[in-house]
């Protein structure tokens, strides 16, 4: 029997449109031979299943059950497609561990750590991986310029702690930059962090678990358009992607190993996504992304191919190894 697939996306965030074209191509590439997948819409105001209509079912949230036409549905297996909150940053995948139901993500606490960019690079700069210089700052905080300046210089970025798909972030080349760029991440969350300027080449590099081992994807290298890789470059085309990146082989082999070495750290497993600035040859930490975009053009879906893994390849396997 084939089993019922819950593909959620949406979420509480300012990615949920990005989150909805990237649940969207999971469902279509879904194989229908294996699975019977279900759109599930997880929104402020409401949790639904859609047909092929686009009618809408409400979720039960005692068993994340639905009734469709007078049928009952209750579901296998759920893909997480939410970028942001609730998906990425563990919280609606605690609910599915409190009510039994399997997904295709990490454990929530793996989750939750690495949604938070500070407790992540707390975590692996004690493993030695180098990260770039960084000030970390609650709303209300009593903010000195001529501090953060003198430890992380200009220019430096000034990021949300809790956001994605580069919401909030700004390049700050001048003081006189540097509150507006406070106020804007503010927007975004109430922890922020501002990093020093790393000057290099940047690389995203893929690490998965696919067939049961930890697989390091073919890196891409980063070329925005744009002041740094923003939502437009990310989103509007506003940047060359380059599969594989044009780095030597020394510098792949360290990009590669540290890449593998910061998911285990991490004791990550499903999908991964983490940004890389190369620095004489030295990969420095950025982020890690555990719900990366999975468009078709989205980065990773492009490494996996490479790889000569499919879509359908890659998300049959991410729904069996939670089922397993």
């Amino acid at each position: 029997m084939k089993k019922n697939i819950a593909v959620i996306m949406g979420g509480y965030s300012s990615e949920v449109e990005v989150s909805l074209k990237s649940g969207q191509v999971v469902y279509n590439h879904i194989d229908t031979e294996k699975y019977n997948p279900f759109k599930v819409h997880i929104l402020q105001d409401k949790w639904v299943v859609l047909d092929e209509n686009n009618n809408e079912f409400s979720i039960n949230r005692h068993n994340f059950s639905s009734e469709i036409n007078g049928k009952k549905i209750t579901f296998d297996c759920v893909f997480n497609a939410i970028h942001g909150a609730p998906g990425e940053n563990g919280t609606i995948l605690a609910y599915f561990d409190l009510i039994g139901l399997k997904h295709t993500s990490a454990p929530f606490y793996q989750m939750a750590l690495t949604f938070n960019k500070r407790d992540t690079l707390s975590v692996v700069k004690q493993y030695g991986i180098p990260t770039a210089t960084s000030i970390y700052l609650n709303q209300g905080d009593t903010i000195s310029e001529d501090i953060i300046i003198e430890k992380v210089g200009l220019p430096c970025f000034v990021k949300p702690n809790n956001a994605g798909s580069s919401f909030g972030i700004s390049k700050v080349n001048a003081q006189q930059e540097l509150i507006p760029a406070i106020e804007k991440a503010y927007k975004e969350d109430s922890e922020i962090l501002i990093e020093s300027f790393l000057d290099g080449t940047e690389v995203s590099v893929g690490v998965i678990q696919y067939k049961g081992d930890t697989v390091v994807l073919p890196i891409t290298e980063i070329v925005s358009e744009n002041d740094f890789f923003d939502y437009e470059a990310k989103y509007e085309g506003k940047s060359q992607e380059i599969t594989p990146a044009r780095i030597s082989k020394e510098e792949e082999e360290t990009v590669r190993k540290t890449a593998k070495r910061v998911y285990e750290i991490l004791n990550m497993s499903g999908f991964s996504r983490s940004e890389y600035i190369l620095v004489n040859s030295k990969p420095h930490f950025l982020e890690m992304n555990t719900v990366p975009g999975i468009t078709e053009e989205s980065i990773l879906p492009q490494q996996a191919n490479k790889h000569g893994i499919s879509l359908k390849e890659l998300f049959t396997n991410a729904i069996e190894m939670a089922l397993n």
